[in-house]
């Protein structure tokens, strides 16, 4: 397999893939001609997401009920992956775990379970499929991490500090994984029109709407996931191979 060969055929994961961002960014590289794998927690979501692109004549696969900060069920999925669509050329990290706590208000429960997901599960899962990149000579991780991990966000430190961790992993890694023949970059999405964003909204959590919001968006509107998978998609492409360790921000102008 040769940097440069847009004909090989290569199996893309995707954590948190039923929905939303994770969603946007399975059709886009299914679209590409990606062989992928669905990951999430949410088994029918997963197995929703990778039927729809099926239904379109794409090759995906459903790998539902993993939690991504279990190394098992990690490596255990890694495993059914190679053997279903075979082994791992593109991964993105894009299971995350939000929360809204006044930050005396955080427990050490609630602080290790968002850190757990956010940060130790981009490791595991990089750790289970990086042999497959190394052993192909070409590899490409995107990380989607955060724009509050460069602008701060208020009732979110354990949030932002592993979403800023993120950022740190994207750039060590890639440092040491470029020799190699594999790219290691960051995505921080900014105010993406999601459904988890909506639940805050809801919530009252946002401090106004997301169309307020979006008014203060220089480009005037909120992200859509289809823009973030359009960022994660060249990233993720050949043209992209002189492109690691960076931190690529997708937020309408909102940090820059």
């Amino acid at each position: 397999m040769s940097e440069g060969d847009a004909s090989v055929r290569r199996t893309a994961v995707v954590t948190g893939g039923g929905s939303g961002i994770g969603r946007a960014i399975v059709h886009r590289l299914a679209e590409d001609g990606f062989a992928t794998a669905v990951l999430d927690l949410d088994a029918g979501a997963a197995e929703r997401v990778a039927g729809e692109a099926r239904d379109k004549g794409h090759e995906a696969a459903a790998f539902g009920g993993v939690d991504v900060s279990d190394r098992a069920q990690v490596d255990a999925a890694a495993r059914r992956v190679r053997d279903t669509l075979g082994p791992v050329g593109v991964l993105v990290n894009n299971a995350g775990l939000t929360g809204f706590k006044k930050f005396l208000h955080i427990t050490d429960e609630v602080w290790d379970r968002v850190m757990a997901v956010n940060l130790n599960g981009p490791f595991y899962c990089a750790q289970a499929v990086v042999p497959d990149m190394i052993g192909a000579g070409w590899g490409r991780i995107v990380n989607i991490s955060s724009s509050s991990a460069q602008s701060g966000q208020q009732f979110m430190t354990h949030y932002v500090a592993s979403k800023a961790g993120l950022i740190g992993f994207t750039k060590a890694l890639a440092l040491e994984l470029g020799p190699a023949g594999i790219t290691v970059n960051t995505i921080p999405p900014g105010f993406v029109d999601t459904p988890m964003l909506r639940a805050s909204e809801r919530k009252g959590l946002l401090g106004g709407t997301v169309e307020e919001h979006a008014d203060r968006t220089p480009v005037g509107r909120p992200g859509r996931p289809e823009d973030i998978a359009a960022a994660c998609a060249f990233l993720v492409s050949e043209e992209a191979g002189y492109v690691t360790g960076q931190v690529i921000g997708v937020n309408g102008g909102r940090n820059t």
